[in-house]
């Protein structure tokens, strides 16, 4: 059974306020896997009498509590973010827990770490726009890194692995960056990790690719608008090799070229670091011509999977002969290069469009089915003439 009341935007504050709510879920509490609350404020009291009913939630799979604070006070988030995820310890099924766009910040975080560092069960992680900071961020590592040697200490047969963490806009800056490489790297299970936007610059990023390098299934890494430079670069691009099956790869806004050189991360997919690659974001990155004549001349070779190279707000020519290469290439797969804001612009039309005739598709089927029936209806007023007719007829 899945349960939501998700952007009803409820105000509930007492038990009293939640009761009616519990009421349709408790009979078939047992039966409970999904429950989305978002949209809606919970305080105190409502956090602790649904944190009575969750615990019985024992085949529950799904817990989403993201954005579910607002306008709540400082002092009350973490007395009902405690109740909540206290609930939640024990359960042996639950798959995925979100928490994100609450901004409970650095002094809230200690109610999580309990959840975080017992439960051996949960796969994905959702903690993304909470206000963390490097000090909150490094209390959620710590409990992370610290959930994986509980998780060791179950049969290999029977153990749940940790594999999607998303944790972005939260400042989680270099002070914590060294924490979640250390996580990262105890677990060493996670496909997909996305920390966009959290001001980690040089340092931190190197910590992060080491750490990162330990999870050999990675196959989608995004971390967008944070600062890589040389540094980063290098390490990265020391970490490719790593991840065989990577598809996704999102390096937008993070400073791989200072002064227009060649990035070693284009280097190394260039030189086949990763051949099941299929996007690849470089927005934004201070490249220049020489970044893109190393990918176009390994389009044909070393990157034959990939469909979709954003390349925005560069410093490469249009008239390079790359660019027409990497166009050509990606065309001809069904995919796109993304080299201009146009070319961004025409892509948003094309989907306009299509969404367009999807809904004109939709709009011709309801015509024609409602003609359909309306022709029935037609037939069968004048079948119903024709005998009262004859009824008439016979009467007189």
């Amino acid at each position: 059974m899945n349960y939501s009341i998700e952007g009803l935007g409820l105000k509930l504050n007492s038990r009293e306020d939640i009761e009616p709510y519990l009421k349709q879920i408790e009979p078939n509490i047992t039966q409970l896997e999904e429950i989305h609350l978002g949209g809606n404020t919970i305080g105190v009291e409502a956090a602790q009498a649904l944190a009575e009913v969750l615990q019985r939630a024992s085949a529950i799979q799904v817990a989403d509590f993201a954005d579910i604070f607002t306008g709540r006070l400082i002092t009350e988030i973490p007395k009902a973010l405690s109740a909540l995820c206290d609930s939640l310890i024990d359960k042996e099924h639950l798959v995925e827990i979100n928490l994100s766009d609450n901004a409970f910040g650095g002094r809230s975080v200690d109610p999580i770490v309990p959840f975080l560092s017992k439960n051996p069960s949960f796969q994905i992680f959702r903690l993304n726009n909470n206000g963390l900071g490097p000090e909150g961020g490094t209390v959620i590592a710590n409990a992370l890194r610290d959930n994986a040697a509980v998780r060791k200490a179950i049969p290999a047969e029977k153990r749940s692995a940790l594999r999607t963490l998303i944790c972005g806009r939260n400042r989680l800056e270099d002070g914590s960056a060294s924490a979640w490489a250390e996580a990262f790297a105890a677990h060493g299970t996670l496909i997909e990790v996305r920390m966009p936007q959290n001001g980690i610059r040089m340092d931190g990023s190197v910590a992060l690719a080491e750490g990162l390098a330990k999870n050999a299934a990675l196959e989608l890494l995004d971390l967008q608008d944070n600062t890589l430079s040389q540094p980063g670069d290098r390490a990265f691009a020391a970490a490719l090799a790593s991840w065989p099956g990577l598809h996704t790869l999102n390096f937008s806004d993070c400073v791989l070229s200072e002064e227009g050189e060649v990035p070693q991360v284009i280097e190394a997919l260039a030189n086949g670091s990763n051949s099941k690659l299929r996007t690849l974001q470089l927005q934004n990155d201070n490249l220049e011509g020489g970044s893109v004549a190393v990918l176009a001349g390994a389009i044909g070779t070393h990157l034959k999977a990939i469909t979709r190279i954003e390349f925005q707000e560069n410093d490469a020519d249009e008239e390079d002969a790359g660019i027409e290469t990497l166009k050509e290439n990606l065309t001809a797969r069904g995919g796109k290069f993304l080299f201009s804001d146009e070319d961004e612009e025409e892509e948003e039309d094309e989907e306009d469009e299509l969404e367009d005739a999807e809904e004109g598709d939709v709009n011709e089927e309801f015509a024609d089915a409602q003609g359909g029936i309306k022709d029935e209806v037609d037939k069968d007023a004048d079948d119903l003439a024709d005998l009262l007719n004859k009824v008439s007829l016979a009467k007189s």
